[in-house]
């Protein structure tokens, strides 16, 4: 397996954040990778960002390994992503750090810190009344509640810094930093017409938001936020909605983003996947991972994460490495 730099030749078949207007928003760095075969045929890509903070030259990932070969296999990924740490190694990075939690790898390169996760994702191929069945009793009972009550769901650029303001009050409250205005205007803009926000909106308040990049690929809800208090069922009836419109555009997928396999009972992050997992999603499971390239830099980096926030999530979840095989989901 061979790894160069490719030129980028995103379209609306592919993910949404391997698309050069968004990477280049989100890095000072990026490109795309191609894994070549001896033959010289292209098996598979994957775009990159680095970015860069103080010392620290950062690969990070926005989403997974795309195959180009439909007999793309795991053994095949691995050669490929260690091939991929030397390219990274040869151009200087010092570490690769943890992926976005919408980039979930079927594998990890040797000598990487790997810990399992996953995503909820439904097939949106299904007919709407199929998608509705499978929603569990409870969720459709909330949604008809607050529909009957008057929750309206909007969308639309007008609602960016409200829905803004709602996500980082939401990530505030559980003691989670969150981007500024400028790097989340960044964020929307690399996106374009392929990012959607939509809220849910009660009696003149908006109580639930949810902001969405898309393609033809899959429609990811990447940032949710509520009020501490809200309306019950309104972020229910969002996310329904959410899947019927895009259903609509031809979006083959919709992934709820992120989850943390086997999450304590009881817990926040329990809660969390019961949530997605009440629409009839099925968990994608993979892991998530990072990797030294210059030890030194790579354990400042560490300590700095551990300080800042007790760890990053590869740190919080890699005990769970040797119990969960991805293969058996």
């Amino acid at each position: 397996m061979r790894v160069k730099s490719i030129e980028i030749n995103w379209h609306p078949e592919l993910p949404i954040f391997a698309k050069e207007s968004f990477l280049e928003a989100v890095s000072d760095e990026y490109g795309w990778l191609g894994g070549f075969a001896e033959s010289g045929e292209l098996r598979c890509v994957l775009p990159y960002t680095i970015v860069r903070k103080a010392i620290f030259r950062m690969v990070r990932f926005r989403v997974e390994t795309m195959p180009v070969a439909r007999d793309f296999g795991v053994a095949e990924e691995k050669a490929f992503l260690n091939e991929v740490i030397g390219y990274f190694r040869s151009v200087g990075a010092d570490m690769v750090i943890p992926a976005t939690t919408n980039t979930i790898f079927r594998t990890y390169p040797d000598g990487a810190d790997a810990a399992p996760y996953g995503s909820y994702v439904i097939d949106l191929s299904q007919p709407e009344e199929v998608l509705w069945r499978n929603v569990a009793k409870i969720s459709r009972q909330n949604i008809g509640t607050a529909t009957k009550s008057g929750v309206t769901i909007r969308a639309g650029e007008e609602y960016t810094d409200s829905s803004y303001a709602l996500v980082r009050e939401t990530f505030k409250r559980s003691k989670l930093p969150f981007m500024s205005h400028e790097a989340f205007n960044r964020y929307v803009a690399g996106l374009g017409e392929y990012g959607r926000v939509m809220v849910a909106d009660y009696q003149g308040t908006v109580q639930s938001s949810t902001f969405y990049a898309f393609s033809n690929h899959c429609a990811y809800a990447i940032y949710g936020g509520n009020l501490a208090e809200t309306h019950q069922g309104t972020m229910k009836l969002l996310q329904w909605e959410a899947m019927r419109l895009f259903q609509k555009l031809g979006v083959k997928r919709f992934d709820f983003v992120g989850a943390r396999i086997n999450p304590e009972k009881g817990s926040k992050q329990e809660a969390i996947n019961s949530f997605k997992r009440r629409f009839g999603a099925t968990l994608k499971l993979g892991y998530i991972w990072k990797y030294p390239l210059s030890p030194l830099k790579y354990r400042l980096y560490s300590l700095a994460a551990r300080l800042r926030s007790g760890g990053d999530i590869v740190d919080a979840e890699r005990h769970k490495l040797k119990s969960v095989n991805p293969a058996d989901a």
